[in-house]
């Protein structure tokens, strides 16, 4: 489709393999899939479900909310919820939102999903930004655990930065830019990105959240038993790592095997890490991404699965 190859893919940001979902199948057949396969996990039925969080930039449509559909496809009927909007932090955004609902002691159980189908959305002349995206879903039930259980949300730490929005966009679509012949002519309906600032930025902010976030607890990175970041470039995870001084094995890297799936990459790396032994119960992990707004966030957690 564009002048590229394997190698360049690979050296320049570690991907090897995407998944692409069929044309019949919506950001919302994802979502629900991953719900159900949450609950399945945790043994629940969707009625004890309080709210369901979808994080996500790539909706089935503006309204109704993917929340509603999820919910209605789920008969989760107790359940009320949303749509988060914060690009690739849309995950860490929405767990953290989850988590304070839980806390405020007005919710037992919220769901929260990170679904966003890319591909509708890559402009495939493109080879700055069609290289890096697939299609994805995952998601987390979050809870109030028992009191003399150890397993919590201990912190977080977010920070928008609008200045940025110019270098990562999709131009078209909303109130400023209605659909027309011409942004359609212009390919303004895709993913805009300037490459280089968008890098040097999520290198700078990817380390300084981290950073930050575990100075105000008292911690250092060897405290930590996994780092799961967004996974957006291999080169930005690893000089991440480099920088908090975390050694290989306690930082989880898939993006060979799925490319940036948005909201989804980090419910997609926490079940990769599970799956390998390398996140069990008691363990401290750190999530953080960045992303289109600019949006940074990160957050710890010691885990309760």
């Amino acid at each position: 489709m564009v002048a590229t190859n394997d190698r360049w893919i690979v050296e320049r940001t570690g991907i090897r393999e995407r998944h692409i979902a069929p044309p019949e199948i919506a950001t919302s057949d994802m979502a629900i899939a991953a719900a159900r396969c949450a609950l399945a996990q945790r043994g629940i039925d969707a009625s004890g479900i309080d709210a369901i969080i979808v994080c996500t930039v790539t909706p089935d449509m503006f309204f109704p909310a993917t929340a509603c559909l999820v919910q209605n496809a789920l008969g989760a009927r107790r359940a009320w919820g949303f749509d988060l909007v914060a690009a690739c932090s849309g995950f860490v955004y929405g767990t953290t939102t989850a988590a304070h609902l839980v806390a405020a002691g007005t919710h037992r159980r919220v769901l929260v999903i990170g679904s966003d189908t890319m591909s509708r959305i890559i402009d495939y002349t493109d080879r700055s930004t069609c290289i890096l995206f697939g299609d994805a879903a995952g998601a987390m039930l979050i809870e109030s655990a028992a009191e003399e259980e150890d397993f919590t949300f201990i912190d977080f730490l977010g920070e928008i930065d609008g200045s940025g929005g110019e270098y990562l966009k999709m131009p078209a679509g909303g109130s400023r830019l209605p659909a027309s012949h011409e942004t359609v002519e212009r390919r303004l309906h895709y993913v805009h990105q300037e490459g280089q600032q968008v890098f040097k930025y999520a290198v700078r902010k990817m380390y300084e959240s981290c950073k930050e976030l575990l100075d105000r607890n008292g911690l250092t990175s060897r405290d930590v038993g996994i780092l799961i970041p967004h996974q957006a470039n291999g080169r930005i995870i690893s000089a991440t790592a480099e920088r908090l001084a975390l050694p290989p094995d306690k930082v989880l890297i898939n993006i060979d095997r799925y490319g940036n799936t948005t909201a989804a990459t980090i419910p997609l790396a926490t079940q990769d890490a599970i799956h390998q032994g390398r996140l069990r119960k008691g363990d401290l992990v750190m999530f953080a991404a960045v992303g289109a707004g600019y949006t940074v966030g990160a957050s710890l957690w010691r885990w309760a699965y």
